[in-house]
């Protein structure tokens, strides 16, 4: 059996005090946002929940720092986006020539939906509107965003020859671009609070624009963004933005682990996550989304073998 080989101090520190008292695990994480909330809690339940499996957040400079870690067998779970996590598989987009196909997954969580936000006053009105427009471009501190802000362009009929590109560096500085004027169209998911503040210090506010539904419109996004789907979003009050029915672009949020974690230790964590639905939801607006009825859903992937020897017996494993 692979041994695995914990990159934390404090981690290994845990198991050698707490050996008596259960198996210890990593789980990579980033050290701030959404990743880490998500990680956090998953790490409490499974904690809380496992039989005595006890697991502990390591925090990397970013999903791309502890996939290949994940990978290599130095660290059991980690957490991604299904479009990056079938990037780092497939050794393409972010991990572009370097596959990581020891990766398997454990779990689908909540869905994210993003999608294009302009000043409310802006004749934009439908994507292919971006022509000429000034369009945030680069995001070296938040790379996947450069693929989804190409996907939001071709979904338009366009590339970055047909408009202005306008050097970001992450999200919370495009964000801060749009409210000085300097560019006509940011990314944000549904819900977010920089939503709120966007709509409050831009006059006229902020709105959504909806994304090209029609089967071509779909297949130009995947070119760009894999395994992301269009979703329709109705207005509603938690959803600054969302002023009519508008088509965003959603992704699963997965949970994954090295292919040598123990197929009993995976167990105990899907287990954990499927039989403690109400306390996950209950942690965060973040897991709304969430069910244990579709943590075993089909995303072209494999599952870890754990993972699907225990979907199996609680009748969710639907191939």
């Amino acid at each position: 059996m692979k041994n695995f080989r914990i990159g934390s101090l404090a981690l290994v520190l845990t198991v050698i005090s707490g050996t008596a008292a259960g198996q210890a695990v990593g789980i990579g994480t980033t050290k701030g946002g959404a990743t880490a909330q998500v990680a956090a809690v998953i790490s409490k339940v499974v904690s809380s929940h496992a039989g005595g499996l006890q697991m502990r957040t390591q925090v990397m400079g970013g999903t791309q720092k502890y996939i290949p870690v994940v990978n290599a067998g130095d660290l059991q779970f980690g957490i991604a986006n299904m479009m990056q996590t079938w990037m780092a598989y497939t050794g393409t987009g972010l991990s572009e020539g370097k596959k990581y196909d020891n990766l398997r997954l454990v779990a689908t969580m909540m869905t994210f939906r993003v999608g294009a936000i302009v000043a409310g006053n802006s004749e934009i009105r439908k994507i292919s509107d971006l022509k000429g427009k000034r369009i945030p471009f680069g995001f070296q501190a938040a790379p996947l965003f450069q693929h989804l802000m190409t996907a939001y362009l071709a979904n338009g009929g366009l590339g970055w020859d047909d408009v202005q590109k306008v050097p970001q560096i992450g999200l919370r500085q495009h964000w801060d671009a749009l409210k000085q004027g300097k560019i006509d169209v940011v990314s944000a998911a549904v819900g977010a609070a920089a939503i709120k503040d966007m709509n409050a210090k831009i006059k006229g506010g902020v709105r959504y624009v909806s994304f090209d539904a029609s089967p071509a419109g779909r297949a130009r996004i995947l070119k760009h963004a894999p395994k992301t789907y269009l979703t329709l979003v109705n207005p509603a009050k938690p959803f600054t933005g969302v002023l009519e029915p508008v088509y965003t672009i959603a992704f699963d949020y997965m949970l994954w682990a090295h292919k040598g974690v123990p197929a009993d230790e995976v167990a105990k964590v899907a287990q954990a996550m499927y039989e403690n639905e109400k306390e996950l939801k209950a942690s965060s607006p973040l897991w709304s989304s969430h069910s244990s009825q579709k943590m075993a859903k089909d995303q072209g992937m494999p599952y870890h073998p754990g993972a699907e020897a225990y979907y199996k017996k609680v009748g969710i494993w639907k191939r």
